[in-house]
């Protein structure tokens, strides 16, 4: 998956301006570089887009001001300006991060958005850098559970499409969001289009759902497929 993490956040924030740009299909790091520091898309440098990725996906793992500036050579001062400039673009993200902190603390649990729960019995009792650490994973979890929860079901309906269908592709492995299957050349193509159709489609998000393909004779040289 491309970026899946970053779509499900949008989703679950309900951000316009995240949406809107992952329907344009634009590259959501220079996007977001655009968007908080005021330039045009055209006019980012590698500089911000790197600085754009690291709060994109920092802040969907509750990444604090200080955790910003130790990752980018930043001030405290210039990190805590980014972000706040940043939710001031994002809102949602920012809303969503509070709703589901408040979640955590009220309802002793967070879910992923097919209802898989991950539970914070202890939090109101936890002070400090204890009750910061469980915060942040009470902010990713629906993310990066609901990432998880699709890949199981993709790869669930992509056994049973490949056997339905005849091939004699076979999964072999997941790593995270990657699928890598072992198939014969002559498959390739069909088996291909098969493994874009069933993840794109896996789960209506609010954005869509892209897969990167590649195809190789090993998993060490591969190339792009488009």
């Amino acid at each position: 998956y491309s970026q899946i993490e970053l779509r499900i956040m949008a989703h679950v924030a309900d951000d316009p301006g995240l949406q809107a740009a992952f329907r344009r299909g634009e590259d959501i790091h220079a996007s977001t570089a655009a968007a908080v520091l005021g330039v045009a898309l055209e006019e980012v440098t590698p500089a911000m887009r790197r600085l754009a990725k690291s709060v994109n996906f920092g802040l969907s793992y509750g990444q604090t001001a200080y955790g910003l500036a130790q990752t980018t050579g930043l001030s405290q001062e210039e990190a805590e300006a980014f972000i706040r400039t940043y939710f001031e673009r994002f809102p949602g993200v920012k809303a969503y991060i509070e709703r589901t902190k408040r979640q955590a603390l009220e309802q002793g649990y967070v879910e992923t958005l097919l209802g898989r729960r991950r539970y914070f019995p202890n939090l109101a009792n936890l002070r400090g850098p204890a009750r910061g650490r469980a915060e942040r994973e009470a902010i990713n979890a629906p993310i990066q559970g609901t990432a998880a929860d699709i890949i199981k079901i993709a790869m669930v309906r992509l056994h049973r499409r490949l056997q339905e269908q005849g091939f004699r592709a076979r999964m072999i492995l997941q790593v995270h969001d990657e699928l890598i299957l072992e198939t014969p050349e002559e498959e390739v193509p069909a088996v291909a289009s098969l493994v874009r159709e069933v993840m794109e489609s896996a789960f209506p998000l609010k954005v869509p759902l892209k897969v990167d393909l590649k195809v190789g004779e090993n998993w060490e040289e591969m190339e792009e497929m488009a």
